[in-house]
């Protein structure tokens, strides 16, 4: 019979002193000793890329998933007993803002008038880090503001607790200039050390989404992004902005809530990912309208637009699920209000869109983290990978809801989050 430590199920670590359930307070870094096995034991695992095990442990040892062995065999670890629950790869989010926050002065959106310094938005953005990760996120692509640079490599450290980082630093716009201009900016943001190039191609739903660069432009910028080694994801919300994209060899459209089937194919022959955004980003608006309107193109009619938008975001992501080849991931645009609720997203889209439970999981884990090139690192639980691992109540491949129940969140092989199921003593 396998030896597990004493008090297996105690055990949740919370760096410098972050805020935890009560009575859950014990690092298993210090309970298992610095070479000793982390076990999670669940009733099934999915792998994220489709598979279901049953009778398995998942063995995590220095950060790193060591083994999928038989259940009950492994010795001389701190053991999670999940009785009900299902382990699953943590989500990976393809869009986030992770600054984006209401202001503590006047409860509204941050903007042109805001008091908050810079310090003040970088504690935002970790506060935004931190509810994303309790909630099962535990990567996160921000598009993005100079307040993600600390944060990200601050998590990256292991001094603050939040999901892996990858920002955008600034946007490429319209106002970025002409082709030379626009190559130089990336150049800029390259030797930033932004992570990713992020690009709007298109205007905001909120006034029409119509074209704002040129082929010339989406070509500078696509193109020197490459040479920098760098994705380019673009906003855009129309046919013509995403083939523009598209023919510029640029890596994801992000929205594309006007897209027809002919420019879902032109994105799938090219090999874009498309990161649609279907339910979080309307509902938080609207739930939070009165602390938006006002502020720059939060208008009445930008809202009216919004509502206008919901069904026919919704009819492109359905004709996306049709079109053969199309890599579609998750993202939900998270902004102001919205951090700490991205699972919404996934079950709108198996609930009202459509899509298959599992493959809704999938585009959050392993298909996200290849958007991210970052498919031999996360979004797969098999040995050699970073342990960024999920436990929820339930299985979500039977009820997609089962997501809003976490009741285990690790990243990196450190628990954040640790609340048995019901019933576990």
């Amino acid at each position: 019979m396998a030896r597990t430590a004493a008090v297996s199920i105690l055990a949740i670590p919370i760096p410098s002193g972050c805020a935890t359930d009560a009575g859950q307070d014990a690092s298993d870094s210090y309970l298992a000793g610095r070479d000793a096995a982390i076990v999670i034991r669940a009733d099934r695992i999915l792998d994220g890329r489709g598979a279901v095990l049953t009778g398995r442990e998942l063995v995590v040892r220095d950060g790193r998933i060591e083994a999928i062995a038989e259940a009950g065999t492994t010795e001389d670890a701190v053991v999670y007993e999940l009785p009900g629950a299902t382990a699953l790869p943590g989500l990976i989010d393809t869009h986030v803002h992770l600054g984006w926050h209401f202001d503590a002065e006047t409860g509204r959106l941050h903007g042109a008038e805001s008091t908050d310094t810079a310090e003040d938005r970088v504690l935002y953005a970790a506060e935004n880090a931190w509810n994303m990760l309790a909630s099962g996120v535990t990567t996160v692509q921000s598009l993005g503001g100079p307040e993600d640079v600390p944060v990200r490599d601050a998590i990256a450290r292991g001094s603050l607790p939040g999901p892996r980082v990858l920002t955008s630093i600034l946007p490429i716009t319209s106002g970025s200039g002409g082709p030379e201009e626009i190559r130089t900016r990336v150049d800029e943001l390259a030797a930033g050390g932004a992570d990713v190039i992020k690009i709007f191609a298109s205007a905001s739903i909120r006034v029409g989404g119509a074209p704002t660069l040129s082929q010339e432009q989406l070509d500078a910028a696509c193109g020197r992004a490459r040479e920098h080694g760098l994705r380019a994801v673009v906003h855009a919300h129309g046919p013509e902005s995403a083939r523009r994209s598209a023919l510029a060899g640029c890596r994801q459209i992000e929205h594309g809530a006007l897209l027809d089937r002919e420019t879902l194919e032109v994105l799938a022959e090219h090999g874009l990912y498309y990161d649609p955004h279907t339910h979080l980003i309307f509902e938080n608006y609207f739930a939070n309208q009165d602390r938006y309107l006002g502020i720059g193109n939060y208008t009445e009619d930008g809202f009216r637009q919004m509502r206008e938008a919901v069904p026919t975001a919704l009819a492109a992501f359905r004709e996306a699920l049709d079109v053969e080849g199309l890599d579609i991931v998750f993202g939900t645009d998270a902004v102001a209000g919205a951090h700490g609720r991205n699972w919404t997203e996934l079950v709108y889209r198996v609930r009202e869109g459509g899509q298959d439970a599992m493959d809704a999981i999938v585009s959050a884990t392993s298909l996200a983290a290849a958007s991210l090139e970052l498919e031999g690192t996360v979004g797969t639980l098999a040995p050699g990978f970073e342990a960024d691992v999920i436990a929820v109540a339930g299985d979500p491949t039977a009820d997609i809801g089962a997501l809003e129940h976490v009741v285990l969140v690790m990243r990196g092989g450190v628990v954040y989050r640790h609340r048995p199921p019901s019933g576990t003593p």
